[in-house]
């Protein structure tokens, strides 16, 4: 009588412990990704449709439309940034030639979501299509890029693959010297990893948060130069290895 007794108690302090845990690890998620790093208002600006792209609002983030009809970029922001922060620099690459499409993750982080270029795919027509990111959402895309062949490239900004990247893919990987958060050493063991086709370029003065307009991120570098630069000398790296024939055109 009496162990069957304890088991009872057991039982009904269970049945009220485990509710109170789930409900303390849900406050504590929705806490952690209720902090995040908002887009500065040059981004709002970088969201107007003007005569060298137009910026239109989609069912899964953003599309800006450039002059470029045959090479396409699907972007992945990074890890609770909001996603507009990164319209400035999208928007020089739509410019360039490389149309992008902005993909909005679940609770601002690409892990719940590592597949969003799917959709996008199955929606547009290109000749070619990039998957890419920013920090977590770099890495999400090179993962992407090792499970699916139909992707032409993979450009990384402050990101490294984890995987092998498939065949003749063409990987992009930009990051700045002044990168406080990137981790070095994952990304040199990220090299094996790469395709024969592949372009590392290191911007000097360049840090990890000045990919996108967010401001300061914690435990990051002190950039020597401004966002506006630093994107400039992403979005000319980018397009230069990806469209040779533009950057070669008088």
């Amino acid at each position: 009588m009496a162990s069957s007794k304890k088991n009872r108690t057991g039982k009904n302090k269970l049945r009220i412990i485990l509710p109170v845990i789930l409900f303390l690890a849900a406050a504590a998620f929705f806490l952690y990704t209720g902090i995040y790093y908002r887009a500065d208002p040059s981004s709002a600006q970088a969201l107007v449709s003007n005569e060298a792209a137009a910026v239109t609002e989609t069912g899964f983030g953003w599309f800006f439309d450039g002059p470029g009809t045959e090479d396409a970029l699907v972007f992945y922001p990074g890890g609770k940034v909001e996603e507009t922060a990164y319209a400035p620099f999208l928007r020089l690459l739509a410019e360039g030639g490389l149309d992008v499409f902005l993909v909005r993750m679940p609770f601002r982080l690409a892990v719940f979501n590592a597949n969003g270029a799917d959709g996008v795919l199955s929606s547009y027509d290109y000749d070619r299509w990039y998957v890419g990111g920013h920090s977590l959402g770099g890495a999400m895309a090179a993962i992407y890029a090792s499970r699916h062949e139909n992707a032409a490239g993979v450009i990384l900004c402050a990101a490294y693959p984890t995987k092998p990247l498939a065949g003749d893919i063409l990987e992009v990987t930009v990051y700045g010297s002044e990168d406080g958060i990137v981790n070095r050493s994952r990304l040199v063991e990220g090299r094996k990893y790469s395709p024969g086709n592949s372009v590392e370029e290191e911007i000097p003065g360049g840090n990890h948060a000045q990919f996108g307009n967010y401001g300061v991120q914690s435990g990051d570098g002190k950039a020597a130069i401004s966002a506006e630069q630093q994107q400039e000398q992403a979005a000319e790296i980018i397009l230069r290895s990806i469209l040779p024939s533009d950057a070669d055109s008088p």
